[in-house]
């Protein structure tokens, strides 16, 4: 009886150790953040999804790369990309709107149908903590650093891996990104 007990035991930890592995969560993914709605989300439900996150303006200079962006989303949302827009008001005040604000320019001027979360803060001490992984120096060792202004992009790879990083003067219908995409979702 002991061994029996004994066994069923040995594989119940077994089963229970196989459910953690699969449950862990990349680091990039290991966050909540708030929906433009105001809705909790978890990246953890992107798992297994290439993620460009990009931090928005919709007073900026690059405000028309919501156009490429929204582009992006329709032309590789089926294999696997998500866009994210995350609202910033840290760069010259060129998100000053309210959430409804927001997300009536970017519907009506762009069309943006991928997921856009709250207003948030990218860089210094109230950075939100995703935008402190990604601009970290063991997440990104030879990019790492501060966002420097709007339209910022990070391309997260099916593993949660932070592979690419792409400043405002690159467009997100440019070659580079578009290549980096591709190559990532060709990934399993």
């Amino acid at each position: 009886m002991k061994v029996l007990t004994c066994a069923a035991l040995t594989l119940l930890a077994m089963n229970l150790n196989l459910q953690a592995e699969e449950k862990k969560v990349p680091a990039a993914l290991d966050f909540k953040v708030e929906s433009l709605d105001g809705k909790e989300v978890s990246l953890a439900d992107y798992q297994g999804k290439v993620l460009l996150i990009v931090n928005v303006a919709s007073r900026c200079g690059a405000t028309p790369q919501y156009e490429a962006l929204q582009s992006l989303h329709e032309t590789f949302g089926k294999q696997g990309l998500v866009v994210m827009g995350f609202p910033c008001n840290q760069f010259g005040k060129q998100e000053p709107g309210s959430a409804a604000d927001i997300r009536e320019f970017c519907s009506s001027t762009y069309n943006v149908q991928f997921p856009m979360f709250a207003k948030i803060a990218v860089n210094g001490d109230k950075a939100a903590p995703l935008y402190k992984h990604l601009t970290a120096q063991k997440t990104q060792p030879k990019q790492a650093g501060p966002i420097g202004w709007n339209f910022e992009k990070f391309l997260v790879d099916r593993q949660g891996q932070v592979i690419a990083r792409f400043g405002t003067g690159i467009e997100p219908d440019s070659d580079e990104v578009v290549a980096a995409i591709r190559k990532a979702l060709e990934t399993e």
